[in-house]
């Protein structure tokens, strides 16, 4: 096994910087910088020295011995100055060493799988709170990171092992006398109380959805109504180019914003309208096609037109410019703002929050929050329901209930992993 270092923490220069060392001969290359071994779990400062014996810097170091460090190996960490110099010397000092090498992207979290650490799901729980934007993304994370998911995955797979063990008992002891011939009564009954919890639990796909990839809000109305405008105001920035001219927006863009510790994804859409310029027409078929994705669509009406809504069909209607007219139009319905003047802002914004907080389930089975999740739980079910016609042949429900363990298993890791784990590590940076 060779061991790894790599740089863990962020962007050089800095004021401290991270090195993680992994490997059997992590403690061989603390030794050959100058510096003893501390006592584990305990942190010692240490003056590391270069291949001349001369001082490089000084850091506190601190050693993790096997199996009790994060990737089950020895571990040893160096926090030094981050400079640009004293990092590469050190990286280039230990890659001098036999079998020391750099770490590829997500290798020491790949390791810490690959010693039983964490599981596939808690992995993917690390990643998530790597790239939490939001305080509901780093709650999300954290709890499947610490084993949320794992322990229901695992509760519900000993469930169905438990039902394979009773029919596969009758299957291979049939002629044993201390072996019925009939299932119990409550092994249907124990089927039927597995497809509930798996279906709750898939039930809160979308919620978990939202909190991870965000809520997503699509501005839709005619040309010049204020989409644009919105846009800037509530994400603060200058990302939608707004003028005077129809047609401005010809393609959909995304901006990302966070109110209230949830995440929303708002897109400003082109304006709805009839017109023969084909990147227009372009642009308009890009707009139905976000509103088809949305959780929300909101459409702006221009309040100094006489105009009724081009999308009757939006979840809201907003007046916009209505620091220009009279109106007094507030309802669940219709709301009137003025982007330039921020009139009305703070009342969407607190309905947005209401919208979002409306989405989630306090029973936090928000855990079901990746594709792979809900495609494994499908799966269970399915084979589950097979297993509930107990009128066929004993040896197919057997079969159908070991398809469900095969689904939960691949889930967590257990199975047919590699394919997964290759796509999940390519998005870690190097020293995770």
């Amino acid at each position: 096994m060779e061991t790894i270092i790599a740089l863990s923490s962020g962007g050089l220069p800095s004021g401290v910087a991270v090195l993680r060392l992994s490997g059997p001969s992590a403690r061989q290359v603390l030794s050959a910088l100058g510096a003893d071994c501390p006592q584990p779990r305990r942190a010692k400062f240490c003056t590391l020295k270069d291949e001349t014996g001369q001082p490089l810097d000084e850091a506190i170091v601190l050693y993790f011995p096997a199996p009790h460090s994060f990737t089950g190996e020895d571990v040893v960490e160096l926090h030094c100055h981050g400079s640009q110099a004293v990092v590469q010397k050190l990286l280039q000092l230990a890659i001098g060493h036999e079998g020391v090498r750099l770490a590829e992207a997500g290798e020491f979290s790949q390791r810490a799988f690959e010693n039983g650490k964490m599981d596939l799901t808690e992995i993917e729980g690390l990643g998530d709170l790597l790239d939490a934007k939001t305080e509901g993304q780093r709650a999300l994370a954290m709890r499947r990171m610490r084993g949320g998911l794992s322990q229901k995955v695992h509760h519900w797979r000993t469930s169905i092992v438990d039902l394979l063990a009773e029919a596969e008992a009758r299957l291979d002891f049939s002629d044993e006398g201390d072996v019925e011939d009939e299932l119990p009564p409550a092994f249907q009954q124990d089927i039927d109380k597995l497809i509930q919890d798996l279906t709750t639990a898939l039930d809160s796909f979308e919620q978990g959805q939202i909190i991870r990839d965000g809520y997503r809000v699509a501005l839709v109305g005619r040309p010049n109504v204020g989409k644009s405008t919105l846009l800037n105001r509530l994400a603060q920035t200058d990302k939608a180019i707004v003028t005077d001219v129809p047609g401005t927006t010809r393609d959909v863009i995304e901006v990302e914003i966070d109110i209230g510790g949830q995440l929303f994804s708002l897109y400003d859409t082109a304006g709805i309208r009839e017109t023969d310029d084909i990147v227009e027409i372009e642009g308009i078929s890009r707009s139905y096609r976000a509103i088809e994705q949305a959780n929300l669509v909101i459409e702006l009406i221009d309040g100094t037109r006489n105009e009724g809504p081009v999308y009757p069909k939006a979840d809201w209607h907003i007046l916009t410019k209505s620091d220009l007219t009279a109106t007094s139009m507030d309802s669940r319905e219709t709301l009137p703002i003025s982007a330039k003047s921020g009139l009305g802002i703070a009342d969407l914004l607190d309905r947005l929050t209401e919208q979002a907080l409306r989405q989630k389930d306090s029973r936090e089975t928000q855990l079901i929050s990746h594709t792979r999740d809900k495609q494994a739980i499908e799966e269970t079910i399915k084979h589950l329901q097979s297993a509930q016609d107990l009128t066929k042949p004993l040896e197919l429900v057997a079969e159908d209930l070991r398809r469900g363990t095969v689904c939960l298993s691949r889930l967590i890791g257990l199975v047919d992993a590699e394919d997964i784990l290759d796509r999940l590590f390519a998005g870690f940076c190097i020293g995770k």
